[in-house]
């Protein structure tokens, strides 16, 4: 078993490495962003840091939108990593636990209950999916796939299962509605729910002007 301190680095290392590749829209920046969020959550509510930091770091590293599949893989790959570095088992069992729960998986799907550190982790992670970093990521993953900003023609659906969600090839700003204007009333901690409600303010705002421009509108 190595120490708290050389695990987690050595963690970082192996997770900055393969995500400094990635797109900006889930790049190692992004990683590192929810990384410092839920460090900030666990500081205020509690829970266990060094599995809150493992999950943070891991929680997208064989994610669907990353290993060309529809289905995540992250519980599999962080233990094997973790059993690499010599984690001790009920460590590796807490941190896979998480990361296989934090992916949202559709608006109609409710998200699996857990640790407090799941919640943490979860929070932390769609808390960089919303505000002013979550409309960059939205429409730079769109772009990236060839995704048209709007379609009025094309309205959201409200998934019921992750199969269609993590398929569905929308335009981007249906995204808003199938998932990111909902993540404020799915936050679970207080210290998240309280930086979401801002968050959440900057990306309805931006909807609203973006809809009266698109159809140019002066009043």
């Amino acid at each position: 078993m190595k120490n708290n301190t050389y695990l987690f680095e050595e963690v970082k290392t192996i997770v900055e490495q393969k995500f400094r590749k990635e797109s900006a829209d889930h790049d190692w920046y992004h990683i590192e962003r929810v990384l410092k969020l839920a460090e900030h959550i666990q500081d205020q509510e509690g829970g266990d840091l060094l599995v809150v930091r493992l999950a943070a770091l891991l929680h997208d590293i064989s994610d669907h939108k990353l290993n060309g599949g529809v289905k995540n893989d992250c519980g599999r790959v962080s233990r094997e990593i973790l059993t690499k570095l010599n984690a001790e088992k009920e460590l590796i069992d807490r941190v896979c636990s998480i990361v296989d729960k934090v992916s949202f998986k559709g608006a109609g799907v409710e998200d699996e209950v857990g640790s407090l550190e799941l919640d943490i982790v979860r929070d932390a992670d769609r808390l960089d999916a919303i505000g002013a970093i979550g409309i960059a990521r939205a429409f730079h993953y769109g772009g990236k796939n060839n995704r048209s900003f709007y379609e009025p023609d094309l309205g959201p659906s409200l998934h019921s299962d992750f199969e269609s969600y993590s398929s569905d090839k929308s335009h981007t700003l249906n995204h808003f509605y199938e998932k990111l204007l909902l993540i404020k009333d799915r936050l679970r901690t207080k210290t998240a729910q309280k930086i979401g409600e801002e968050r959440h303010q900057i990306m309805a705002a931006f909807v609203a002007d973006f809809l009266k421009e698109w159809n140019v509108k002066f009043k």
